[in-house]
């Protein structure tokens, strides 16, 4: 009985360890993606494959989020062929969701979300398995802000001093500061024993996102005054990108003591009378002290390190000195002279002064004189036109174009625009003169015609027209120009009418014709008839003289080649008269016999 026992025992035995053996053979295999990368607000994706062996009909896949190290909760959970569901009261509720292949989809991600996700498998006597990707949020943070220190900063300080703060605003994952000087980048120190040194801070916003805030601390040296200063913000993108964002540029505003001093005159051409005058004084140093001016030793007032003179006359020459004091270097000489220049040049004086009158044929002589304060010139001029250049004008044989006004310039070539001016006037009397008249054109006898009448003369000329018609008188520069309309009867068509002036030094006259317009026409026709005429003829010539010349040549080479028809016996025989016109002469000769007669042929010696 005993036996029985233990041999059912033993079967019982067996079967539970092959069931055992059995379970223990079978595997889940979980695959993730390590990472997944995602931007700050758009839609994460991780995905999750399985493998079961022995295949599992009552599979379950849960995906769990680490919120704390050892500590698991699951967000979303799926069967096969089952619906998948989101977890209630979960960091994702509302935004997470598992689609068929077991991808768990967030959307709207935000920093808080940059868990350790754990995809889980369960499959009844296979097991289970799980497998943990991490999700990654990016976020670039805002542009820099830099700013310079409200503080003054001193040269020669032995502790250091806060130069700029740079903040840079929100960027996931936390970013970094790095300071620049002059384009060069600074090592980050944080030992604020040492001479430069930044200290960094960092704010984990409502958000999520990092606020990071970083002061630069420096003993500086005089040569920093120019240096320009600017901080970068460090960070990283997906799929292992750094990239970087710049803020402005600063300078920083240092306080150093003045070593020397300088005094310059800022008006870039030389001074003359009546310019504005600007003398600048300054130190290398920072702050600027106060200044003190003086001319010839006497104080004058300045405005800070400016000194200026307005409208300066010649009497303003003289040294000026500017004096400064700086109490953190007492022992500089800050000090700079100006020996000012002030160009001048003296009223023209023309002799004589007074308008000359002098009559026509007759001459004038003026003299033009100044002083200047640098070497200088004198010209005379009228209008546009230079006259003489050695300060005399003499006109002789004056005219009635020489009247009008005259102007003697004095000048200095080495400063631009100091020069002096003095005008004098000629006035040119005699009798009067009349200009050659334009001709009246009418269309047919008996039209009205204008006539025109210029003539000089002082006192200005009388008019009288003959026969007289409507007159008007106007003034053009030097002359009288008197107008008038008239009929152009028979009598006016024959002789003209008569221009007549008079003043009390004479008279003159001119007769004006009138002409009918077709008679001007004709004219001007017969004129270009006769020049196309003239050309037609000359062109003829040319071509008979060339084709002459062509011809004198022709027989000059033919002559030369022997190919024409006769000889000098020939010629003469011709010239005898004795041919007879009933005769026809035929001569063949080879070219070798007519060589031959040409070499043994003598001169004739019949003239």
């Amino acid at each position: 009985m005993d036996g029985i026992r233990f041999g059912r025992a033993s079967l019982l035995c067996t079967l539970l360890l092959w069931i055992a053996l059995q379970v223990c053979s079978g595997e889940v295999t979980v695959t993730v993606a390590p990472k997944v990368e995602v931007l700050k607000d758009e839609t994460a994706k991780l995905p999750c494959t399985y493998s079961v062996s022995p295949a599992s009909s009552n599979t379950v896949v849960e995906w769990y989020i680490d919120e704390q190290p050892g500590t698991r909760k699951r967000v979303a959970f799926r069967s096969p062929g089952g619906e998948g569901k989101s977890d209630e009261a979960t960091p994702l509720s509302g935004r997470v969701t598992i689609g068929e292949d077991f991808t768990l989809t967030i959307l709207s991600v935000k920093p808080s979300d940059e868990f350790v996700f754990s995809c889980q498998v369960t499959a009844g006597p296979a097991g289970v398995n799980d497998a943990p990707t991490k999700l990654k949020v990016f976020f670039a943070p805002e542009k820099p802000d830099i700013k310079a220190s409200n503080q003054a900063i001193y040269v020669g300080d032995t502790d250091s001093s806060e130069i700029s703060i740079c903040v840079a605003k929100n960027g996931h994952p936390q970013p970094r500061i790095i300071w620049f000087k002059d384009d060069q980048p600074l090592p980050e120190v944080k030992d604020m024993k040492e001479k430069t040194y930044m200290v960094s801070s960092v704010v984990k916003e409502a958000s999520g996102l990092y606020t990071i805030k970083s002061s630069l601390n420096m003993q500086p040296t005089k040569a920093d005054k120019d240096s320009v200063f600017q901080c970068t913000v460090e960070y990283s993108m997906p799929g292992d990108e750094i990239k970087q964002k710049k803020s402005d540029s600063i300078t920083i505003n240092l306080n150093y003591p003045s070593e020397t001093a300088t005094f310059e005159l800022l008006n870039p051409d030389p001074v003359k009378e009546g310019d504005n005058v600007t003398m600048k004084c300054e130190t290398d140093g920072n702050p600027q002290p106060e200044f003190e001016f003086t001319k010839d030793g006497k104080p004058i007032i300045g405005q800070g390190g400016l000194l200026m003179l307005k409208s300066v006359k010649r009497t303003d020459v003289g040294e000026y000195m500017c004096t400064a004091i700086d109490y953190d270097n007492i022992e500089a000489d800050l000090s700079g002279k100006i020996a000012l220049a002030v160009h001048y040049i003296d009223p023209v004086s023309v002799t004589p002064a007074e308008p000359q009158v002098v009559m026509f044929g007759g001459k004038v002589d003026w003299q033009c004189k100044t002083k200047a304060s640098a070497q200088h010139t004198v010209h005379w001029k009228k209008g546009s036109e230079v006259l003489s250049q050695d300060g005399t004008l003499l006109i002789e044989g004056v005219s009635y174009d020489n009247a009008g006004e005259y102007m003697c310039v004095g000048a200095v070539p080495s400063v631009p625009g100091l020069t002096a001016q003095a005008s004098v006037n000629l006035i040119v009397k005699g009798k009067p003169l009349i200009e050659t008249p334009a001709v009246g054109v009418v269309e047919k006898e008996g039209d009205m015609v204008t006539l025109k009448c210029s003539a000089y003369g002082s006192p200005a000329p009388q008019f009288t027209w003959e026969p007289s018609g409507k007159e008007s008188v106007s003034v053009e520069g030097n002359k009288v120009v008197s107008t008038v309309t008239l009929q152009a009867t028979a009598e006016v068509m024959k002789n003209g009418a008569t221009c007549k002036v008079s003043n009390e030094h004479g008279k003159d006259s001119k007769a004006i014709l009138v002409s009918l317009q077709r008679a001007i026409d004709n004219s001007s026709n017969r004129a270009d008839q006769h020049q196309g005429g003239s050309s037609v003829v000359v062109i003829a010539v040319v071509v008979c003289v060339l084709l002459l010349l062509l011809l004198v040549a022709l027989i000059y080479f033919l002559n030369k080649k022997s190919k024409l028809p006769c000889g000098k016996k020939d010629k003469k025989e011709v010239a005898s008269g004795e041919v007879n016109s009933d005769i026809v002469v035929e001569m063949k000769t080879d070219k070798a016999n007519e060589e031959a007669g040409l070499l043994n042929k003598r001169p004739s010696t019949q003239q």
